[in-house]
């Protein structure tokens, strides 16, 4: 799991620097500080596109490595922000696409293996992690980004490398997707009428 003290390793610090050509945007110190600012919540939309800690892990300092090798000169640090979403966000497709494998998911047999050991609100979320596992890729990562990073539609846009008058309907069969599911499952609200 991410540690708030994990930092990038020197080799890759180090490579970046000694690149001639361009000058750096930012020096040692405010790269450091913009990777503690930003690996955190990097690494938790990285853990919800694929359910995995240490996939999570790699596609976070490949993601990092290539911010370094790019040489992003962008005006603020939110620009940098979402360059490294974008960047994120097509490593992990990539890693989907490469892999072509299913994602490591929990099974309900561990719900019921636990039995009454189990909390109810550790069931839920048990729950809705599974749930949001069976979503694809780009539905996760725009609910991700919408929700829990609280991105607007022009950040979420350029994240996703889509036009942002498509992503208010892209969130929209997300969010539809996801309540069909929970109600599948028995796992949406109740609508009182």
């Amino acid at each position: 799991m991410f540690a708030a003290g994990l930092t990038l390793p020197a080799p890759l610090v180090a490579e970046a620097r000694t690149r001639t050509g361009s000058p750096r945007p930012m020096d040692e110190g405010r790269f450091e500080n913009f990777y503690r600012r930003t690996a955190g919540s990097l690494w938790s939309y990285l853990f919800r596109m694929t359910g995995d800690e240490a996939t999570a892990d790699d596609l976070l300092q490949k993601a990092f490595f290539r911010f370094l090798r790019a040489n992003p000169a962008l005006a603020t640090e939110e620009h940098q922000r979402r360059w490294l979403f974008r960047t994120a966000t097509n490593l992990a497709l990539d890693h989907f696409r490469e892999t072509k494998r299913d994602r490591n998911r929990v099974d309900l047999d561990t719900v019921a293996e636990a039995g009454p050991a189990m909390e109810p609100r550790e069931v839920l979320r048990h729950d809705m992690m599974k749930t949001f596992a069976e979503l694809k890729p780009r539905e996760r990562a725009l609910l991700w980004l919408a929700h829990v990073e609280e991105a607007d539609h022009d950040d979420i846009g350029e994240a996703l490398g889509v036009k942002t008058k498509s992503v208010k309907v892209l969130l929209f069969r997300a969010r539809k997707r996801l309540g069909e599911l929970l109600t599948k499952k028995g796992l949406a609200p109740e609508v009182k009428r």
